[in-house]
């Protein structure tokens, strides 16, 4: 037997040739640019305590789910969570999902039908791209944050499809790779114009923006306007899991059709009482106050270091600077992290080669000054 097919091998010595071959790395000690972890909350002691607590106040002590939640897995506390996540999030119905790329992948691949269309932007996250490619209707990508393209392209396709396709317009809250957003509320009026639904990625808006960290369509108050939010628990909130927000009759569906709901074994109940003591945590601005503080200083340092060329306008908690070329950009972000400061090169193809990055994710336990002193080797290494 042979020890590897041919055809995967030359695909990872590509890899290699293009200095583009993704590795698993071990977490460090080194000062922390690089996570999701915009609050802290993964490493909240309050929320750990609470957690465990409120299980034993419960006297829940079960490690795992037993089985899929249409089977054995669909414990009490699912109902808790969900009825929290509908009353925070002003929504008429949640379901959690195992994380947000099943989240993704079992709306996309299942909520669009056959001569449906899916206009999405350019820049969705991997996940909707995956989800969509699993979908029966057609898809069609916009210019990214581009709504004068989004408007023609609802426009060109309505007038190709059946009179009874439904059109899915898809973006995001905030971008993961540029970190910047789109203009919802002009996104949701070309919704109502050309009769289309709405589905908005929060995963890096939650515990970011809005009141007590709901994300960004409910600070722009455009939840009745939304057909479906997805949200994450693994970024903002610092634990795991996602859900969907939406409808009961959409709820029901997805209970119905959505295959990696159906056909996967539940959170256990630590995950569900984690997410509970996270949501608890929201109410406290603090960290809220601390990060956008932080975000605010970034921005200002920039300036300050004459880098606004290289950086991709965001008043979000990523913050992306543009180096082309893997080679570069890798060697930059190691001068950095042998400086002390743990900052990841995003490399082709995971972002348009071109377009290679430093990307800075910002936090409320970043100090002002590892802002100030990342910023100025930052720039005496790309100036050099």
């Amino acid at each position: 037997m042979k020890t590897f097919p041919k055809k995967l091998q030359d695909k990872l010595e590509t890899r290699k040739a293009e200095n583009a071959l993704r590795t698993l790395g071990t977490q460090s000690s080194l000062i922390d640019f690089s996570s999701n972890d915009y609050l802290g909350f993964s490493r909240n002691i309050e929320i750990f305590n609470k957690a465990h607590e409120f299980l034993k106040a419960i006297s829940n002590t079960n490690n795992g789910a037993t089985g899929s939640r249409l089977l054995s897995g669909n414990h009490n506390l699912y109902k808790v969570i969900e009825d929290i996540l509908v009353n925070f999030h002003n929504s008429e119905s949640a379901l959690v999902f195992n994380s947000g790329y099943d989240a993704n992948i079992g709306f996309f691949s299942s909520v669009p039908q056959r001569g449906d269309l899916i206009l999405y932007d350019e820049y969705i996250h991997a996940s909707i791209r995956d989800g969509i490619t699993m979908s029966n209707a057609k898809a069609y990508k916009f210019k990214h944050n581009d709504l004068k393209n989004l408007e023609e392209k609802c426009k060109t396709e309505r007038s190709r499809a059946h009179k009874e396709a439904t059109i899915y317009i898809i973006t995001e809250s905030v971008f993961s790779m540029d970190g910047d957003s789109p203009d919802l509320k002009t996104i949701s009026n070309i919704c109502k114009k050309h009769n289309a639904f709405l589905v908005v990625d929060e995963a890096h808006a939650i515990g970011v923006f809005g009141e007590h960290g709901s994300g960004m369509i409910q600070n722009l108050k455009l939840e009745h306007a939304v057909f479906a939010r997805i949200i994450t628990f693994g970024k903002g909130l610092g634990c795991h899991g996602a859900a969907i927000l939406g409808s009961d009759n959409l709820k029901t569906y997805l209970v119905n059709f959505s295959r990696s709901f159906i056909y996967t074994t539940a959170l256990p109940p630590h995950s569900l009482a984690t997410i509970r003591a996270a949501y608890h945590e929201l109410t406290d601005i603090e960290n809220r106050t601390t990060l956008y503080q932080n975000i605010m200083f970034f921005k200002a340092e920039i300036a300050k270091n004459n880098l606004e060329y290289v950086f991709i306008e965001s008043h979000s908690a990523i913050q992306c600077c543009i180096i082309s070329e893997n080679d570069q950009v890798t060697l930059v972000a190691k001068k950095l992290q042998a400086s002390g400061f743990d900052i990841k090169a995003i490399l082709s193809p995971t972002v348009p080669k071109g377009d290679e990055r430093l990307r800075f994710c910002l936090h409320a336990y970043n100090s002002k000054k590892d802002i100030s002193k990342v910023l100025q080797l930052l720039a005496s290494f790309i100036n050099i």
